[in-house]
């Protein structure tokens, strides 16, 4: 017993003491855990403290203004604020529904409604890229079927292409009843008319085996598609005929600055200098507000996207073309300027076809105000997007490798150069307004000037040879007689347009449009003549436009490409009369009733 006692008191000793460490091990744990915990609360509070002084620094920041200081408090803010413009135009649209006397009014505000609720929706959720992800697949999925089993060769797509498109266009055309405006025949000599534009272009080409038939094929299906839908359907009709009332809408408020700078009668006549140049410096500057909020360069990068992806142009290509009809035939270069001299020539030549093809926003409106019809106008600046890509890769393929191609970057602006606010930059469109309009004002004086010189020496001459009234625009006329009648005017208006884009040529369009609302016998004809020449006077391919485009390009090149630029110039400038040309042959197909449109 006493031998096993000191066996059993060391080892009790021995659990005592081990359970003593691990005990005290433990509370040392413990204590780590609390210092951990205590200094993680400190470090939190600390953190939490330093905020709350970051924010209290940052909002008695002087060189702040009250909005960031209260973004900067609020984080939420724009969470809340969406919420709140969602509810208020969801209830303004439920109004317009449920009350009976606006409720046939109901597709432009439900456009404008669902497009808002989208774009509100997609900024806080991911809607968008998984919606399109799907589209991805299915377009992936058939696509694929048709490239690697119906059409394996590309010269089989291509046909394929060719056989669809005719389709559609001839079934289009030919299967509506005939009407006042629009006879079989008529139709018949306006599509004859872009078969042989087509034609004429490929036989010229610089280059038949590169031209791009997709592109050609892809801008002349989406040209026709545009004026079916302006000029068959109802949404159609709507949807640009809403554009246009905006537009007239906003000469209103120019005229209300005239009326204060002369007097109200003054404001109401129909001179270029009271109605045209006030219209166009008030539109620029009103734009510049959009510019400043980047609408203006998320409109132009979604339309250079549709175009590049759908008909296969470099990024500058399509951003040029998509800016023309927005911004004009200067600034859309502008967009691309720090490209500018490493473009291939072909693309320097769909540039300048893309200025040339088309007018830009702030003189559509002056010309909105001049009475001519906005729908057409509007269409036809949209039309020209596909038709200038079309032609000048038809007459003018790409034989080198573009920097920008499989790319679309729309630019953004310094900060240096960025206004500090919206009013500062509504004050720089008013200046960039007033030089354009200035602009304008005198190249029209001076050009026309300069053709009644010429034609003064020309009515000398002709007086010798008993030929009255001798002029560039008279002989133009008569050189430009086959092109109008494959336009498929009425036969007794043939001349009268024809000299319309004679001088809209030698001249400038405003000379042409004024002489269609003011001058007899071109504001008398018909309305599908006077449709006709609407749509094919809607560009700005005449001689004075050449000296702004060189001027324009060999500045944002430094004269780098003054030799390119010369060169395809005048090509240009016929491809973009050629463009316009077919926006009215297409028109003339597809006009039927025309009883809504107020063309003068």
């Amino acid at each position: 017993m006493s031998n096993i006692s000191p066996v059993k008191t060391a080892t009790s000793h021995h659990s005592i003491v081990e359970t003593d460490n691990k005990s005290a091990q433990i509370d040392l744990e413990n204590q780590k855990e609390k210092e951990v915990s205590s200094s993680d609360e400190l470090q939190e509070s600390k953190e939490i403290s330093d905020n709350e002084s970051q924010i209290g620094d940052v909002v008695s920041t002087p060189h702040l203004s009250w909005s960031q200081k209260l973004k900067i408090r609020f984080p939420q803010w724009k969470l809340f604020f969406h919420i709140f413009l969602g509810c208020f135009f969801t209830s303004w649209w439920l109004s317009i529904i449920i009350q009976k006397k606006h409720r046939h009014q109901w597709l432009i505000p439900t456009v404008f409604w669902g497009m808002l609720m989208v774009r509100l929706i997609s900024w806080h959720c991911k809607i968008l890229p998984w919606a399109l992800s799907y589209v991805k697949i299915v377009w992936d999925y058939f696509t694929d079927i048709i490239y690697t089993k119906v059409f394996p060769q590309r010269y089989q797509r291509l046909i394929a292409g060719t056989v669809v498109t005719l389709a559609s266009i001839l079934l289009g055309t030919f299967i509506p009843t005939e009407t006042e405006y629009s006879k079989r025949q008529d139709r018949a000599i306006s599509f004859f008319g872009c078969l042989v534009a087509i034609f004429g272009l490929f036989i010229t080409s610089r280059n038949p085996k590169k031209i791009q038939w997709h592109t050609v094929i892809g801008g002349m299906l989406m040209q026709f598609i545009v004026a079916l839908f302006v000029l068959r359907t109802k949404a159609g009709f709507d949807v640009f005929n809403f554009i246009s009332t905006l537009a007239r809408e906003l000469l209103g408020f120019a005229k209300a600055g005239v009326a204060f700078l002369t007097s109200t009668d003054v404001s109401n006549l129909g001179m270029f200098f009271f109605t045209v140049l006030p219209s166009v410096a008030f539109f620029v500057a009103f734009i510049h507000i959009w510019y400043y909020f980047g609408l203006i360069q998320w409109a132009i990068g979604k339309f250079a996207f549709f175009f590049f992806w759908t008909l296969r142009v470099s990024g500058a290509e399509a951003i040029t073309a998509a800016a023309s009809p927005f911004v004009g035939i200067g600034e859309s270069a502008i967009l691309i300027k720090d490209l500018m001299p490493y473009l291939t020539k072909a693309e320097l030549h769909q540039i300048m076809t893309s200025g040339f093809s088309t007018i830009s926003g702030a003189v559509l409106v002056g010309y909105i105000g001049l009475g001519l019809n906005a729908q057409a106008l509007v269409s036809s600046c949209v039309m020209s997007i596909p038709a200038s890509l079309a032609v000048s890769k038809l007459r003018y393929p790409e034989t080198e490798e573009s920097i920008s191609a499989g790319k679309v970057i729309i630019p953004t602006i310094d900060s240096d150069d960025k206004p500090q606010n919206v009013l500062q930059a509504f004050s720089h469109g008013a200046t960039l307004g007033l030089r354009i309009a200035g602009t304008m004002m005198i190249q029209c004086l001076c050009i026309i000037g300069l053709v009644a010189l010429i034609n003064g020496v020309l009515g000398w001459f002709g007086q010798f040879w008993n030929i009255k009234a001798l002029s560039l625009e008279l002989m133009l006329s008569y050189i430009l007689y086959p092109v109008t009648f494959l336009l498929g005017p009425p036969r007794d208006e043939i001349m009268h347009i024809s000299k319309l884009l004679a001088h809209k040529f030698i001249q400038n369009e405003y000379v042409a449009y004024n002489m269609l609302i003011t001058e007899a016998p071109y504001n008398a004809m018909s309305a599908r003549g006077t449709l006709i020449a609407t749509y094919a006077c809607c560009g700005f391919a005449n001689l004075g436009s050449v000296g702004i485009t060189l001027g324009v390009l060999n500045t944002l090149t430094n004269n780098s490409r003054a030799k390119d630029i010369a060169a395809s110039i005048l090509s240009a400038l016929v491809c973009g009369f050629v463009s316009t040309s077919m926006s009215a042959a297409l028109a003339g197909m597809v006009m039927h009733d025309l009883g809504e449109f107020h063309l003068t």
